[in-house]
């Protein structure tokens, strides 16, 4: 990029982080005649730069013929990269303001981040106008002498990604589980029913005297991630699912519908007072038939989530 339509400037009173370079004697380098002064190089984002001023404009001008200062910068010992070598970084350029203490702060508005490779070794902008830059009143040419600065942040991918998955139905996302001689099970026992849906760990709980507020009068039926503590801190499994006890004479099957973000902490979900246990053992009723009571666990929705190196 050689002209400034593209790039954006606002003031800080933070310096550079990266490289700073002050020109004494500014009119005396315009002088000279050099086209482009070189910096000393530094290093950041594990890569050497080095700062290049243009005293009197990289570009020829704009059409209405201002000229310009140009800042750029410039990767170096680029003979030491690989072959095909590609660096990509987000960079700021300062001029500082010796007035009001601060930096004027530019960086490309639109395209931020730049790719460097072998035929672009240098990104940068046409500053300021010169005769915006030298007029003191504006404070970066103050007694001849001027700051400029860069902020150079390279981005490296790390190769680490996940990948989460919201599966509708997921595949072996439902269970039933046939469970025989109900009424002769101990009133205060957990039952429990594995199966496997989206790579974990899940199992019914049936409490059939009740638990907690359910005890005594209810039925309670849960869901559990039985491998929650494989789970990393603040890591959840979010489901949607449905807990259901089979009408098999009716098909009237008394269901709900929970939604839950299962953590490492996150005790059994369902319902301490899934039905009454009046309506469970009421024969018509057809809960119950041969002594046997059917729960379904059936996933509507349910989150997964992969990671690659």
């Amino acid at each position: 990029m050689e002209n400034n339509q593209n790039s954006h400037g606002s003031k800080r009173v933070l310096p550079p982080a990266h490289f700073s370079l002050k020109i004494e004697s500014f009119p005396v380098l315009q002088k000279t005649g050099v086209e482009k002064y070189e910096s000393d190089v530094f290093e950041a984002g594990g890569y050497k730069w080095r700062l290049c001023l243009y005293p009197n404009g990289k570009s020829k001008g704009n059409p209405k013929g201002n000229r310009f200062v140009s800042l750029y910068l410039k990767l170096e010992n680029t003979g030491d990269l690989p072959r095909q070598w590609e660096v990509n970084a987000e960079f700021k350029l300062f001029v500082f303001d010796h007035i009001n203490k601060k930096y004027l702060t530019v960086q490309d508005k639109n395209h931020p981040v730049k790719r460097f490779h072998e035929k672009n070794t240098e990104e940068g902008f046409d500053i300021l106008p010169l005769e915006t830059f030298r007029d003191s009143s504006e404070g970066y040419l103050v007694k001849d002498c001027c700051v400029f600065g860069a902020e150079v942040f390279v981005i490296k991918p790390t190769g680490k990604r996940e990948v989460l998955s919201m599966l509708k139905k997921p595949a072996n996302g439902f269970s039933t589980w046939k469970i025989p001689n109900f009424s002769k099970l101990d009133k205060n026992s957990i039952l429990c029913k594995a199966f496997t849906a989206g790579g974990r760990s899940w199992q019914i709980q049936v409490h059939p005297g009740g638990y907690d507020k359910g005890k005594g009068n209810s039925l309670s039926v849960f869901l559990d991630l039985v491998d929650r503590g494989k789970l990393p801190p603040k890591k959840a499994i979010w489901a949607e699912y449905k807990l259901r006890v089979l009408d098999q004479c009716r098909d009237k099957h008394v269901e709900y519908t929970f939604r839950h973000g299962f953590k490492s902490s996150s005790p059994p979900q369902g319902s301490r007072r899934f039905m009454p246990l009046g309506d469970l053992h009421e024969v018509a009723k057809g809960y119950l038939l041969n002594d046997t009571l059917i729960v379904e666990a059936v996933f509507l929705t349910l989150s997964v989530s992969k990671h690659y190196p």
